[in-house]
């Protein structure tokens, strides 16, 4: 959330560089970025003492790809790439990994998966910084720019996070109800296809208006509908991001093996790309007066993709915790290893999974065993 947070916080220089670009020239917009990249370098150059940096430990890519491919000859099953069920068939592959890693690549497998429906929710939230910015352009704008009205997204998302971070979901979790990342992204879903039914209902408001009505697009003159009229699309846009995008972050991440972190986020990424290839294939119909019905494909699309999300991986909600704890078991194991003997560290690992143990209390309990250990030294 805070991430996400201070992403849009820096969204907001596109007020900026609106009007940079609309009173100075597009030079000064463009040198008002690289300025902002040149301190954020000086800053990561400066701070780089201070940063977690693991050594490399070779490609963990290849790695998982080994275990895939097992598992694909071994009739699709992962087990078979775990080195305890190898060892009982006699060794028939070596394998420089443990039966924890696997499971991480289990974990991992179901995070690719939940981000196949993602690309049609970029589709949907790309629509505020091109379709949303040519709308703008056909109203009533008063002295605004047509462009600025887009950082009602940002402004939604700065005002909205701490709001549902800090009161909806510890208010919701008080109340016994489990709002789990599978529910909150297909609420993510349902929110963008509200945006965009609601920008046909605005489409249709300007095509109904004078002096241009359905070739508002070529007209000199702008339809007499107030700019106004867009803000609920663009709020109702910025709550999907809360729900579909920051939950959709925090999946690749959570859900990744500790050593593919990056990748798996990357993937999630990617999905933008993808989310972006279909939006050029959408651009054709993106001119009057087929926009209500553009607008009416992608509110169908996005709701269409939530249900279909919803049947296919609400199943996963039941298993969040099991496959969150599987970090938990890892770091355990590594922690305490050096004091405690397997038995003991098999009796944590079970109360973790049972009862929920934070991590930061393992912690804490390993720093007294290591002061502990001290006092018997000295």
């Amino acid at each position: 959330m805070i991430f996400y947070l201070c992403i849009n916080i820096g969204s907001l220089s596109l007020i900026a560089t609106t009007e940079l670009e609309l009173h100075v020239g597009f030079w000064a917009t463009f040198l008002l970025p690289m300025l902002m990249f040149c301190v954020g370098f000086v800053v990561l150059v400066a701070g780089r003492r201070q940063y977690v940096v693991r050594p490399p430990q070779g490609s963990v890519i290849l790695h998982g790809g080994r275990v895939i491919w097992i598992a694909i000859v071994n009739r699709f099953s992962l087990s078979a790439a775990k080195p305890s069920y190898q060892e009982r068939l006699g060794k028939r592959y070596q394998m420089p990994w443990d039966d924890s890693f696997v499971d991480e690549i289990r974990r991992a497998l179901v995070a690719c998966k939940v981000f196949v429906f993602f690309p049609i929710y970029w589709v949907v939230y790309s629509q505020m910084s091109n379709n949303f910015t040519s709308q703008a352009a056909t109203m009533q704008l008063h002295g605004i720019p047509n462009d600025i009205m887009q950082n009602i997204d940002p402004l939604t998302v700065i005002i909205f996070i701490p709001i549902v971070d800090g009161v909806l979901y510890p208010a919701l979790r008080k109340a016994g109800i489990a709002f789990k990342p599978i529910t909150r992204i297909t609420f993510g879903f349902v929110f963008a296809a509200l945006a965009m039914a609601y920008a046909a209902l605005v489409q249709r408001l300007i095509y109904s208006a004078p002096p241009c009505y359905t070739n508002a697009s070529a007209c000199d003159e702008a339809n007499h509908v107030h700019v106004a009229v867009q803000t609920p699309g663009y709020l109702l846009i910025g709550l999907s991001e809360i729900f579909a995008s920051v939950t959709g972050l925090e999946y690749a991440y959570t859900k990744a093996p500790t050593s593919m972190k990056s990748f798996v986020m990357s993937l999630f990424l990617l999905t933008n790309a993808f989310g972006s290839a279909l939006g050029i294939a959408l651009a054709p119909t993106a001119q009057d007066p087929k926009l209500v019905w553009m607008y009416v494909g992608l509110a169908i699309a996005s709701l269409s993709a939530g249900v279909l999300f919803w049947l296919l991986f609400s199943k996963y909600n039941a298993t969040e915790e099991e496959m969150n704890a599987l970090d938990v078991k890892i770091d355990v194991k590594q922690t305490m290893a050096p004091f405690w003997c397997e038995d003991a560290l098999e009796l944590i690992v079970a109360e973790v999974e049972g009862e929920g143990v934070y991590l930061d209390r393992l912690r804490h309990a390993h720093m007294a065993v290591g002061i502990e250990e001290k006092r018997k030294v000295a």
